[in-house]
């Protein structure tokens, strides 16, 4: 959603690409912030073709170390994906 956010998203690298239906995959996002954050959540949207197809919410400093220092960080977070995952 657009908005304004204090953590801009800068990239997200997916591991393996393409991913495959029912394997884990790594989602590694890189990002950055204007100001130091102690918590939050990481709410997680897939789309495929501009379709919404999936939403989840995670604990922010379960996905990364808390606090997180202004300025550049990375997220990481593992998943397996359900059989309908597209490629």
């Amino acid at each position: 959603n657009k908005g304004n956010y204090v953590v801009k998203v800068d990239g997200v690298d997916i591991s393996p690409n393409p991913v495959i239906s029912g394997k884990l995959a790594t989602f590694t996002i890189s990002a950055s912030t204007s100001q130091a954050i102690t918590g939050g959540k990481a709410v997680i949207e897939v789309y495929f073709f501009g379709f919404h197809i999936h939403q989840e919410t995670h604990d922010l400093c379960e996905e990364t170390s808390c606090p997180i220092t202004v300025g550049n960080f990375v997220l990481s977070h593992n998943q397996v994906l359900p059989g309908f995952t597209p490629p």
